[in-house]
Protein backbone atom coordinates (compact mmCIF):
# COMPACT_ATOMS: atom_id res chain seq x y z
CA UNK A 1 0.00 0.00 0.00
CA UNK A 2 1.23 3.51 -0.78
CA UNK A 3 2.26 5.65 2.14
CA UNK A 4 0.17 8.66 3.05
CA UNK A 5 3.07 10.94 2.05
CA UNK A 6 3.27 9.40 -1.44
CA UNK A 7 -0.47 9.71 -1.97
CA UNK A 8 -0.45 13.31 -0.74
CA UNK A 9 2.32 14.22 -3.22
CA UNK A 10 0.22 12.87 -6.09
CA UNK A 11 -2.88 14.70 -4.85
CA UNK A 12 -0.87 17.93 -4.53
CA UNK A 13 0.31 17.54 -8.16
CA UNK A 14 -3.36 17.28 -9.19
CA UNK A 15 -4.29 20.30 -7.09
CA UNK A 16 -1.45 22.35 -8.59
CA UNK A 17 -2.52 21.40 -12.12
CA UNK A 18 0.74 19.58 -12.85
CA UNK A 19 -1.17 16.42 -13.77
CA UNK A 20 -4.79 15.66 -14.56
CA UNK A 21 -7.09 13.77 -12.21
CA UNK A 22 -6.97 10.80 -14.61
CA UNK A 23 -3.16 10.79 -14.56
CA UNK A 24 -3.25 11.01 -10.78
CA UNK A 25 -5.58 8.05 -10.57
CA UNK A 26 -3.22 6.02 -12.76
CA UNK A 27 -0.27 7.01 -10.56
CA UNK A 28 -2.12 6.00 -7.40
CA UNK A 29 -3.10 2.65 -8.94
CA UNK A 30 0.46 1.99 -10.14
CA UNK A 31 1.83 2.94 -6.74
CA UNK A 32 -0.54 0.51 -5.04
CA UNK A 33 0.49 -2.23 -7.50
CA UNK A 34 4.19 -1.57 -6.89
CA UNK A 35 3.68 -2.03 -3.16
CA UNK A 36 2.10 -5.47 -3.67
CA UNK A 37 5.19 -6.93 -5.33
CA UNK A 38 7.91 -8.50 -3.25
CA UNK A 39 10.90 -6.13 -3.06
CA UNK A 40 14.19 -7.54 -4.39
CA UNK A 41 17.13 -8.11 -2.09
CA UNK A 42 19.62 -5.22 -2.54
CA UNK A 43 23.01 -6.22 -3.89
CA UNK A 44 21.84 -9.54 -5.32
CA UNK A 45 22.93 -9.92 -8.95
CA UNK A 46 20.00 -10.17 -11.34
CA UNK A 47 17.62 -8.53 -8.90
CA UNK A 48 15.20 -6.25 -10.73
CA UNK A 49 15.58 -2.48 -10.57
CA UNK A 50 13.48 -0.77 -7.94
CA UNK A 51 13.84 2.93 -8.73
CA UNK A 52 13.72 5.23 -11.73
CA UNK A 53 15.45 8.47 -10.80
CA UNK A 54 15.52 11.80 -12.67
CA UNK A 55 17.79 14.61 -11.57
CA UNK A 56 17.87 18.08 -13.14
CA UNK A 57 20.56 20.50 -12.03
CA UNK A 58 21.38 24.07 -12.97
CA UNK A 59 24.54 24.06 -15.08
CA UNK A 60 25.73 27.46 -13.81
CA UNK A 61 25.26 26.88 -10.08
CA UNK A 62 25.24 23.08 -9.82
CA UNK A 63 22.11 23.41 -7.68
CA UNK A 64 19.53 20.63 -7.96
CA UNK A 65 16.26 21.84 -9.50
CA UNK A 66 14.44 18.49 -9.65
CA UNK A 67 15.19 15.18 -7.97
CA UNK A 68 12.42 12.63 -8.55
CA UNK A 69 12.55 9.00 -7.46
CA UNK A 70 9.78 6.78 -8.84
CA UNK A 71 9.17 3.15 -7.97
CA UNK A 72 9.55 1.07 -11.12
CA UNK A 73 5.82 0.35 -11.01
CA UNK A 74 5.15 4.01 -11.82
CA UNK A 75 7.64 4.31 -14.66
CA UNK A 76 5.26 3.56 -17.53
CA UNK A 77 2.86 6.24 -16.31
CA UNK A 78 5.78 8.59 -15.66
CA UNK A 79 7.21 8.17 -19.14
CA UNK A 80 3.88 9.14 -20.65
CA UNK A 81 3.90 12.35 -18.60
CA UNK A 82 7.59 13.10 -19.11
CA UNK A 83 7.03 15.45 -22.02
CA UNK A 84 5.33 17.82 -19.60
CA UNK A 85 8.23 17.80 -17.11
CA UNK A 86 11.22 17.38 -19.44
CA UNK A 87 10.26 18.87 -22.83
CA UNK A 88 13.93 19.14 -23.79
CA UNK A 89 14.14 15.36 -24.25
CA UNK A 90 13.61 14.36 -27.86
CA UNK A 91 12.13 11.14 -29.25
CA UNK A 92 15.56 9.50 -29.60
CA UNK A 93 16.38 10.10 -25.94
CA UNK A 94 12.98 8.78 -24.85
CA UNK A 95 13.59 5.65 -26.94
CA UNK A 96 17.00 5.21 -25.25
CA UNK A 97 15.30 5.27 -21.85
CA UNK A 98 12.62 2.82 -22.99
CA UNK A 99 15.30 0.47 -24.38
CA UNK A 100 17.26 0.61 -21.11
CA UNK A 101 14.10 -0.29 -19.21
CA UNK A 102 13.27 -3.12 -21.61
CA UNK A 103 16.76 -4.66 -21.39
CA UNK A 104 17.03 -4.29 -17.61
CA UNK A 105 19.96 -1.86 -17.70
CA UNK A 106 21.10 -0.37 -14.41
CA UNK A 107 22.89 2.89 -13.58
CA UNK A 108 22.86 6.14 -15.54
CA UNK A 109 20.93 5.69 -18.79
CA UNK A 110 20.74 9.31 -19.95
CA UNK A 111 22.98 12.33 -19.45
CA UNK A 112 21.96 15.48 -21.35
CA UNK A 113 22.97 19.13 -21.04
CA UNK A 114 20.36 21.58 -22.28
CA UNK A 115 22.45 24.62 -23.22
CA UNK A 116 19.37 26.75 -23.96
CA UNK A 117 17.89 26.40 -20.47
CA UNK A 118 21.19 25.80 -18.67
CA UNK A 119 20.05 22.46 -17.27
CA UNK A 120 21.77 19.12 -16.83
CA UNK A 121 19.33 16.19 -17.00
CA UNK A 122 20.34 12.75 -15.72
CA UNK A 123 18.21 9.61 -15.66
CA UNK A 124 19.15 6.58 -13.55
CA UNK A 125 17.73 3.09 -13.10
CA UNK A 126 18.65 1.67 -9.72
Amino acid sequence: MATIEERMKILKMIEDGKITAEEGAKLLAALADSRRTQPPVPGVPGAPARWFRVRVTDVATGRTKVNVNLPMGLVNVGLKMSARFAPELDEEQMQAIAEALRTGSMGKVLDVIDEKDGEHVEVFIE
